[in-house]
């Protein structure tokens, strides 16, 4: 039953870290892109997962692989009078803040549901203590 509980626990963590990663790239959605500064300081970050937890080496729960970084072009707006504009044309960050609010949704409902496991283990727990006792 502790399995059960490490398990609802990895991915409390892993859901938090999702979370925390999209608030970074809802920071950013109206950030224009400095053409001198680093292009991956502006590009959405993206969660991705992996079953197992390497520290143990055990196959259960979930933990993160690691934070990749969106690939796809910047947003390109017109705006002639912006100091970073470049034959025009301003880039800003490639995050779409409804996908970004979409994904926390998703991410803050996932964390829900390992907290109901979670506490459904616990009340199975108490109830085999009960039996024993």
């Amino acid at each position: 039953m502790f399995g059960s509980l490490d398990v609802s626990a990895s991915a409390l963590i892993a859901q938090r870290q999702r979370l925390t990663a999209i608030s970074a790239n809802m920071a950013l959605v109206d950030v224009a892109v400095d053409p001198n500064a680093n292009p991956d300081d502006f590009r959405r970050r993206i969660t991705i997962f992996e079953p197992g937890d390497p520290a143990t080496g055990r196959a259960e729960g979930v933990h993160v692989k690691e934070f990749m970084l969106d690939q796809s072009p910047f947003k390109k707006v017109y705006e002639p009078g912006h100091k970073y504009a470049v034959d025009g044309y301003v880039s800003y960050a490639n995050i779409d803040p409804s996908m970004q609010m979409i994904n926390a949704i998703e991410a803050s409902r996932a964390y829900e549901a390992n907290i109901t496991a979670a506490e459904a283990t616990k009340t199975m727990m108490q109830a085999s203590l009960r039996l024993l006792g």
